[in-house]
């Protein structure tokens, strides 16, 4: 509050250090961009993991399931957008709660928000040090290990990853959105030239048929929801943003209609090119890369090259939205303080962005000298990562009419919007969980227990620090020095 009373009006922003107003649009799209990575998860997810869910069955249809996932999350843009347009939130979602449903649920967001972002940033990873060693190897280059390899990969990957995060915001969507630009159409024009030399036969029929197993449909769906998440990323560069009441809320909106779109597109050539391959691509842990190498090794080691790039964006993209959450929980003190300070010089929440890092990393390298099949491995994090976004996205969903409420501008529309998007997203959670039970699979479980922690973690702090849990929630508040002459008006 300021010296003059004005309670709009502040003397420092709760998240002063950050380099506050200075991106455009386009990099704040190119943050959900990014944390999507569409070109990688055209390739990879429809490709790689869909294969790898089978449980004794014929996998779901690609085209319904990732259609399924795209109407869900638009709907889920359309319960952010309101809440990004009227508040410059640092930490997203777990601010939105806050205002909207309170602190103690907003505790629970925040650790089922950087959960899935870091679930999400690990995967990438792995798909990093993965399609580098296949690049190796359709190049020629001797790979003596593979595993030791893949695992130098993952660490030089991780390092140029906080090196760019830490140099800034700026750097690093710039960086990202030209790698998404150029992985997106070598993609494009790799597919097109592969069905111009193999010319399949195209059956409309294998594209659009259904085994009716709603079971390998409702965890295909909350997997395809993974090619999704992150879209709402851009609400963690409020304070960031050069106009973020315009640019945030746009980029949320369009970010899933445009990608939902090229993964059509992209599944329906992939069902109709994997359906004519040989048993042995398919069950391979990079099919597509070794379908091209059928017509071509230079084509399988640039979509090698396009896998990598878009992966290794999205690692960057999820964790500059974690590590913006973690600032944020340590400037309210219900994380360490050390996490809320910026770098002086470079302004980004580079302490955040340390701690955070190594623990991306070292998971994925976890998993390659295990001996795991990097197939198993993505399946786990991804689907343990869509739990924990799907998990977020209710809680903020629900919180939009209460936000409304709470700020004079309550409408029918929104709690209609609202109840509708949490039943979508808690029939798909639900679904999903109880296959996975049936499955003796313990993915649903960990998540669970998750959120149990992150429960009672809030009640901890409600009986012996109830201070820092009224501090949840911060956003960056309007400066005197934002004001005409630096000071507010009278």
């Amino acid at each position: 509050m300021s010296a003059r009373g004005n309670r709009f009006i502040t003397p420092r922003s709760p998240v002063e250090g950050l380099n506050r107003r200075k991106l455009s649009f386009l990099p704040v799209f190119a943050q959900a961009v990014a944390a999507v990575a569409p070109a990688g998860a055209m390739a990879v997810i429809p490709a790689l993991v869909f294969p790898a869910l089978v449980f004794g069955t014929t996998g779901p249809n690609l085209v319904l399931t990732f259609g399924a996932a795209m109407a869900v999350m638009v709907l889920v843009a359309l319960c952010l957008r309101p809440m990004a347009k009227r508040m410059a939130a640092v930490s997203g979602l777990y601010s939105y709660t806050a205002k909207g449903l309170g602190q103690r649920t907003a505790v629970t967001v925040g650790w089922s928000a950087m959960f899935g972002y870091g679930l999400v940033a690990m995967a990438s990873l792995l798909v990093v040090g993965t399609y580098v060693v296949q690049l190796f190897i359709h190049l020629g280059i001797p790979v003596a290990d593979p595993k030791f390899s893949a695992v130098l990969v993952v660490l030089a990957a991780a390092g140029a990853a906080c090196f760019l995060m830490v140099k800034g915001i700026q750097i690093s969507a710039w960086s990202t959105v030209l790698m998404e630009s150029i992985s997106i159409g070598v993609l494009a024009v790799l597919l097109i030239v592969y069905f111009a030399f193999n010319a399949p036969k195209v059956s409309v029929e294998n594209v659009i048929v259904w085994n009716g197993n709603f079971d390998s449909l409702s965890i295909g769906i909350v997997v395809a929801i993974s090619a999704f998440v992150g879209f709402e990323s851009p609400t963690t560069l409020g304070g960031e943003a050069r106009k973020p009441f315009i640019s945030v809320p746009r980029a949320i909106t369009w970010t899933p209609i445009v990608t939902g779109v090229l993964y059509l597109l992209a599944v329906t050539a992939q069902d109709v090119a994997l359906n004519a391959a040989p048993a042995n691509i398919t069950a391979s842990s990079t099919p597509l890369s070794d379908l091209f190498f059928q017509t071509s090794p230079v084509f399988a080691a640039v979509l090698d090259l396009g896998i990598a790039a878009s992966w290794f964006a999205c690692a960057i993209a999820s964790v500059n939205a974690l590590a913006r959450i973690f600032f944020c929980m340590g400037r309210e003190g219900v994380a360490p303080r050390i996490v809320g300070r910026a770098h002086p010089v470079f302004r980004t929440p580079s302490m955040a962005i340390m701690v955070v890092m190594p623990v991306v990393a070292i998971v994925p390298i976890a998993i390659i000298i295990s001996g795991a099949s990097p197939e198993r491995g993505l399946v786990n994090l991804f689907t343990l990562g869509a739990f924990g976004y799907l998990g977020t996205y209710i809680l903020a969903s629900a919180s939009l009419p209460f936000f409304l409420r709470r700020i004079g501008e309550n409408t029918y529309a929104s709690w209609i919007l609202a109840a509708a998007t949490c039943l979508a997203l808690g029939w798909v959670l639900w679904t999903a969980a109880a296959v996975s039970i049936r499955t003796g699979n313990l993915q649903i479980f960990i998540y669970g227990g998750v959120l149990l922690a992150s429960v009672i973690y809030a009640l901890f702090l409600h009986l012996r620090f109830p201070e820092r849990l009224a501090s949840v929630g911060i956003y960056d508040e309007t400066r005197e020095s934002d004001l005409f002459h630096g000071s507010p008006i009278p």
